[in-house]
């Protein structure tokens, strides 16, 4: 029994090192379990690198060789491979099963290649993949299903790839996708249930495509996201960018970031950004944007309080009319304070000047108090005045009138 069991054991090993080597394939840099075979001065063959690689390598880099294409199984001795760069090569197409036996595989980097095709099996069985870099490659479409059975994604990165659109579906079952790089396409539009299911994602790059508008309820799904980068793209800042607006209004209100959205037209318009653009320049969009969510407002019948239409209508109106109420409000009150003020004033002026008029009085009184003489001179008497009146004469007598003045001429005689 115990020859069997050492049988058994020497089988297995044999097994696990069947296909693969210890030694560090030439020109490669190997340390513990990490390969790095990036560069190589001399052509190799991917097959011949592979043969040599240690059983258990999990960082593999093999960037930069202008390696062409990659042959089914030829990573089926990897089943612990975790982190594998195929970038800057000339690969043109992944061939379907070349990536089916790592499962463990959690990074994948096949940027900067010449793919202009994938099969929609390419990456079916690498459920544990965390991260997918397929930038600056010539992928103008992607199949429907290319991304459903990475169930386990986190990042995808599309930059650079001339793309010119995307299925509703692209990303149906990404339910872990947290960052989604699709900028410096050649994207037009984005379809409205594109990140339906990404209620985790919270950084998005759509910077650099051919974008004119873009609806609110393309980007409504993605509950969770944080950062929206908008630059670079043509935005037609018309009647159709009003939601987006509100919804780029309410992402900065709720703490997240979003870059310049740009405007390409109208002409008055061009150069400002979207979010500094006053709502009041959009004032003529209300009846058209009111008849898109409530046709019968627009044909003239009355809008319920409280209904989808009203709240439209109230958001719509000009800063004046919205904010009215309280307007009025506030001048109500100022006015309040100044009749107050006013009636104080003249009640303290009133009052004032009975004081003063009093005062005034006294000191009058007092004054002709003071004026009065303390003994009044007598007249002289009947008698007194005889003795006192000159004998009238003819010549000095006339002399003396004279200087009398208080006597009529009649007397001087």
């Amino acid at each position: 029994m115990q020859s069997r069991m050492n049988v058994i054991s020497l089988l297995m090993t044999l097994l696990c090192f069947c296909g693969t080597s210890t030694s560090c394939p030439s020109g490669c840099s190997c340390n513990v379990n990490r390969t790095d075979c990036s560069d190589l001065n001399q052509l190799a063959s991917l097959d011949s690198i592979l043969n040599q690689l240690p059983f258990d390598t999990s960082y593999l880099n093999l960037s930069n060789n202008n390696f062409t294409t990659v042959e089914p199984g030829s990573f089926s001795n990897f089943s612990i491979l975790l982190h594998l760069d195929l970038s800057r090569n000339l690969l043109s197409t992944i061939n379907p099963g070349c990536l089916s036996n790592l499962s463990s595989l959690l990074h994948l980097d096949l940027s900067r290649n010449l793919l202009s095709s994938l099969s929609p099996s390419s990456f079916s069985h690498l459920n544990n993949l965390e991260v997918l870099d397929l930038s600056e490659n010539l992928l103008a479409r992607l199949p429907v299903n290319l991304f459903s059975g990475l169930g386990s994604l986190r990042e995808l990165v599309l930059r650079d790839d001339r793309l010119k659109e995307l299925n509703p579906d692209q990303f149906k079952g990404l339910t872990e996708l947290r960052r989604l790089d699709l900028s410096f396409n050649s994207l037009s539009s984005v379809p409205t249930h594109l990140l339906d299911g990404l209620q985790n994602l919270v950084w998005l790059s759509l910077m650099g495509n051919k974008l004119r508008t873009l609806q609110q309820t393309s980007l409504e799904p993605a509950t969770a996201l944080q950062h929206l980068l908008l630059e670079g793209n043509p935005w037609n800042c018309n009647c159709n960018l009003i939601s987006l607006k509100h919804w780029l209004e309410w992402i900065t209100y709720t703490g997240g970031s979003v870059d310049s959205a740009n405007c390409s037209l109208p002409a008055n318009l061009h150069g400002k950004d979207l979010r500094t653009i006053p709502m009041e320049m959009f004032r003529h969009c209300y009846p058209l944007y009111l008849e898109t969510r409530n046709p019968s407002a627009a044909d003239g019948h009355q809008v319920p309080p409280g209904s989808a239409g009203d709240c439209m209508r109230q958001r719509y109106r000009t800063v004046s009319v919205r904010r009215a109420t309280a307007t009025v409000v506030v001048a109500g009150v100022v006015c309040g304070v100044v009749c107050v003020m006013m009636v104080v004033t003249a009640t303290y002026g009133c009052i004032y000047a009975m004081l003063m008029a009093h005062e005034q009085q006294q000191l009058i009184e007092g004054n002709s108090q003071q004026q009065q003489p303390l003994m009044v001179a007598k007249e002289p008497e009947q008698d007194e005045k005889e003795d006192l009146m000159p004998t009238i004469g003819k010549g000095a007598e006339a002399k003396e009138c004279v200087g009398w003045m208080a006597f009529p001429p009649e007397v001087c005689v």
